[in-house]
């Protein structure tokens, strides 16, 4: 398993702190991603996506209460459901705009709802500026999604306004709907340093400085960073569906937390 690499940044500069050993994997983690109920089509992807890894990363345990936010098939939102158990809950979270206008692609995360083996999961659809649930939350999570909103990539637009504005929109409710101490986890492709919004748009990749510095501005701290997902054959260069690419891309894992009040 690759290290952990943990970072504080100033402004977009960083710095190392440590390099921590490969994690233990508690055993909620190991069982859920163990579950028989995942569907074949899940656990096929898991040497790829990691998700035990990711999970303890970030620190998802049982009783808490977490958003997966723009959750397409529930690929994560089985796994945080079996972890965080009937002490916890799982908010899926789809923006307004995706709802309304790909209804028909919420048709598995329904089902997945719907299903009493998911009994502690809630499907919410929301505005940007509303992204969160109706209680205090220990987890935001979105993975592969933050440079759709960014490229303002077709249904995840929003008439008049930018997609760099709705991130930044959609961080500010992240920050206002997490507990303090509460952590933000945003997984996506790598793109090249310096890119903007129509490279997010066309290859469907953003530069994690951008993830960062618009967390920062809505007032997370960047706790950490994982290259779990890194991979350094991947140039930067190509769409992230082309075939010698996909499901290989070179992927950054942000870790951020709201800080507590100074007493």
């Amino acid at each position: 398993m690759k290290k952990l690499v943990l970072f504080s940044f100033l402004l977009l500069g960083t710095t190392t702190l440590a390099h921590a050993d490969a994690q233990v994997l508690p055993a909620y983690v190991s069982a859920a991603i163990a579950d028989h109920a995942r569907p074949a089509a899940d656990t096929k992807r898991d040497p790829d996506r990691k998700p035990a890894e990711l999970v303890a990363f970030a620190g998802i345990k049982p009783g808490n209460k977490v958003v997966d936010l723009l959750p397409g098939g529930g690929y994560f939102t089985r796994i945080f459901s079996k972890i965080v158990g009937p002490q916890g809950h799982v908010y899926a979270v789809v923006p307004e705009s995706v709802a309304n206008g790909v209804p028909k692609k919420l048709d598995d995360i329904k089902a997945l709802i719907a299903d009493p083996a998911y009994s502690n999961t809630t499907l919410l659809i929301r505005p940007y500026d509303r992204i969160g649930a109706d209680e205090p939350l220990d987890v935001i999570w979105t993975s592969q999604n933050y440079h759709d909103v960014y490229g303002a990539v077709s249904v995840f637009a929003v008439a008049g306004k930018s997609g760099a504005e709705e991130t930044a929109t959609m961080d500010v409710a992240a920050f206002k709907a997490l507990k303090p101490g509460g952590i933000y986890i945003v997984i996506d492709h790598v793109a090249k340093a310096g890119s903007n919004e129509h490279d997010s748009k066309t290859l469907h990749r953003i530069d994690p400085a951008i993830v960062i510095a618009q967390a920062q501005a809505a007032g997370f701290v960047l706790e950490a960073r994982s290259d779990l997902l890194s991979n350094p054959q991947d140039n930067h260069e190509k769409i992230v569906f082309a075939p010698e690419i996909r499901g290989h891309t070179d992927q950054f894992v942000l870790k951020f937390r709201k800080p507590k009040p100074m007493n």
